[in-house]
């Protein structure tokens, strides 16, 4: 009798992950990119956007990083980074340090701060 109690709580474990799974909540390209876009405008806390939007952190996070990625290496392909970062353009001050603008008080605490020197 005790090898069928020990199969029951497998079983609805099983159960449980099978129906999360199931009734995971997938977000379209479009929805990540607004919400990472909406993060980096800085105008409201990174834990406030994810409780608004139903998010973990690490979630968020996890796509800001995938977002930023890519567009650096689509940036790199059309040598528009390299470039800027050759010429030490002032332009790379007024952008983040992946070539994204940076706005709201992230701009502001930026503009006051020397600019970062690329790593050798």
């Amino acid at each position: 009798m005790r090898h069928k109690d020990k199969q029951a709580p497998e079983s609805a474990e099983k159960t449980v992950r099978d129906i999360r799974r199931a009734t995971r909540r997938q977000f379209s390209a479009e929805e990540k990119i607004r919400i990472v876009l909406e993060g980096l405008r800085g105008e409201e806390s990174i834990a406030e956007l994810c409780r608004k939007e139903d998010i973990t952190q690490t979630l968020y996070y996890r796509w800001s990083k995938e977002f930023l990625e890519a567009g650096k290496e689509r940036q790199k392909v059309r040598g528009w980074t390299a470039s800027l970062c050759e010429t030490g353009s002032s332009a790379t001050t007024s952008m983040g340090s992946r070539g994204f603008p940076i706005a709201g008080a992230r701009a502001a605490r930026r503009s006051s701060m020397p600019p970062s020197r690329p790593s050798s």
